[in-house]
């Protein structure tokens, strides 16, 4: 008896997806026959994708390699950029929508999906969704995760620029005629099933494995000063909009002395955008610190004491989504200060000696959650510990994977 086929859709680098390489390793192990179907957009990236699955026991297809510097990868780059440059001008002048806005890969992937024989499609990113409808037209059975609600994860302006009305019909039909889905929070689940009229999506956390945690390195690479508090952000772009303004503008309420650890790659005047909001008497405990392979991560933030996550409630995604962040920073051991919002909460429900919340956009709330952990070594450690007991118990990918692998299941062998 052969083994069960699964195809995941992703049209990205796999070291930027843990969630794609969590779910095809949980695959593989198993039993199932996993391919990932990719693509390869710059040379240290897919470095790094090949490093990866050296370990793996699963394929990873690139259905384009742009990474190159042969001639066809360079001829093949352009004509791929230029028809999206001319989808985006055909966008803006007259508001009809493309799969080439979703993403360059996505031509490549619907033809290279079609050509697999799998038991299964499990759709994650936008690039995928027109994939998945028509794979499920062809009458193959998909599932699809909803790592993101993307048609309403953007910014106002940014929506302005983005086919909207397409992504949001993509999810419809999908959400709809899948075999399953699944999403980061019951908060998103329940917000998914009024709005598109389908059945509830399985709630997978976006958690870590807890035996992740036996590969720590335990060094001191980020802090300056040990004898002081240290919190720690972290996203892959470090700028506006990401909440860090409630951060900054909380500084001159701190009664006690801490350091400020950022991680990401900074956006074009960060500097500048830094020197305006951070005070001048404390720009001296802002470190930046660049990004790390995902398997170093753990280690680097383990180093602090309080993991910040100010997400903002400018779009539905971003208020009902629980990130990648909160949960690795229950994993490192850290107490979490976050932002209200509707995911974050949720967590915070589960977790109410390890996460304090205050309200977004509220400085002065914030300065008083950050100053009750600064001034008190005995609260700080109590709420580490229980950070860990959280992951452990509830927050951890061994916890999140007995769920997935159910809805997969279910699906696959359904009539």
């Amino acid at each position: 008896m052969r083994a069960t086929r699964i195809a995941i859709l992703t049209a990205g680098h796999l070291c930027h997806n843990p969630r794609v390489t969590k779910e095809a390793s949980a695959l593989a192990r198993s039993g199932c026959d996993v391919e990932i179907l990719g693509a390869w957009f710059e040379p240290e990236l897919k470095a790094r994708d090949q490093a990866m699955l050296q370990s793996m026991h699963f394929k990873f297809t690139p259905v384009i390699d742009l990474s190159s510097t042969r001639l066809s990868a360079r001829a093949l780059g352009l004509s791929l950029r230029v028809r999206s440059k001319a989808a985006r001008a055909l966008f803006r002048w007259t508001g009809l929508p493309s799969s080439f806005l979703l993403g360059l890969a996505t031509g490549a992937l619907r033809r290279t999906a079609q050509e697999l024989d799998a038991d299964l499609y499990i759709a994650h990113l936008e690039p995928s969704l027109p994939v998945a409808l028509a794979l499920l037209r062809s009458g193959r059975r998909v599932g699809v995760d909803m790592e993101d609600w993307y048609s309403e994860d953007l910014l106002p302006d940014a929506r302005q620029r983005r086919p909207i009305a397409m992504l949001a019909d993509l999810e419809r039909q999908v959400l709809r005629d899948c075999a399953y889905a699944t999403c980061p929070s019951h908060a998103m689940s329940e917000a998914l099933t009024i709005d598109y009229g389908c059945r509830p999506p399985t709630v997978v956390y976006n958690a870590f494995p807890w035996s992740g945690r036996a590969s720590s390195d335990h060094l001191l690479v980020d802090r300056k000063d040990r004898q002081i508090p240290s919190i720690h952000w972290y996203s892959q772009t470090v700028g506006p909009g990401r909440g860090l303004e409630d951060l900054f503008s909380a500084l001159p309420g701190l009664k006690f002395e801490t350091e400020i650890h950022l991680r990401g790659r900074p956006v074009p005047g960060f500097e500048e955008w830094l020197a305006s909001l951070v005070p001048v008497h404390f720009r001296h405990r802002v470190f930046l610190h660049a990004l790390v392979p995902n398997e170093q991560l753990l280690s680097r933030i383990e180093e602090h004491d309080i993991g910040f996550a100010g997400e903002m409630k400018f779009c539905r995604s971003r208020d009902l989504t629980v990130t990648n962040k909160i949960l690795e920073y229950l994993l490192a051991g850290l107490a979490v200060v976050a932002s209200d919002t509707t995911g974050q909460r949720e967590v915070a429900a589960q977790a109410p000696d390890a996460v304090f919340l205050y309200p977004s956009g509220d400085s002065s709330s914030l300065a008083s959650s950050l100053n009750v952990l600064l001034g008190s070594r005995q609260m700080l450690q109590s709420a580490k510990q229980a950070a860990l007991r959280a992951a452990e118990e509830r927050f951890c990918w061994e916890r999140q994977e007995r769920a997935f692998l159910e809805a997969v299941m279910r699906a696959v062998n359904a009539p």
